[in-house]
C-alpha cells in the first residue's frame, strides 16, 4: 500500500515553489500569481484614490466659487477639500509605511511574495 507523505515528513523543501490546482502553470512559481494581484489591486486602488482627490478639490472648488458668502456652504466645501487631503496622505502614508515596514522586516520589495517565502523557508 502506497503511503502518504505529509509536509512535515519531505525531508528538504526544493528552492523552486509550485503551486497546485487551475491557478498554477507546471513550473511556475506559486507566490507569483498573489504578487501581481496584490501588486495590481493595491496599484489600481491608489489610482483610484488619486482620482477622487482630484474630483473632490475640482468640485469642492467649484462649490466655493458658487458660494455668494453662505457660510454653511462654505463650510462644507472647505470640508471636503480637507478630507480630501487627508485621504490621499493616508493613501500615499500607507504605500510608505508598507516600504518601510518591508526593510525594516528585511524584505527588499515587499510585494515579492515568492522570493520572501523562498528565502524563509529554505534554508
Amino acid at each position: 500500500m502506497d503511503q502518504i507523505k505529509f509536509l512535515a515528513q519531505v525531508p528538504k523543501i526544493t528552492g523552486v515553489l509550485e503551486g497546485e490546482g487551475n491557478l498554477s502553470l507546471p513550473g511556475d512559481q506559486s507566490g507569483t500569481l498573489l504578487e501581481k494581484v496584490i501588486s495590481n489591486v493595491i496599484g489600481v486602488m491608489t489610482i483610484v484614490a488619486i482620482i477622487y482627490f482630484a474630483f473632490q478639490v475640482i468640485f469642492a472648488g467649484y462649490g466655493l466659487m458658487s458660494a455668494n458668502d453662505d457660510a454653511q456652504k462654505i463650510k462644507q466645501n472647505t470640508q471636503k477639500i480637507t478630507q480630501g487631503i487627508i485621504g490621499l496622505i493616508v493613501v500615499i502614508a500607507a504605500v510608505f509605511l508598507a516600504r518601510l515596514l518591508g526593510t525594516l522586516l528585511g524584505i527588499d520589495n515587499v510585494l515579492n511574495i515568492n522570493d520572501w517565502i523562498t528565502n524563509t523557508i529554505t534554508p
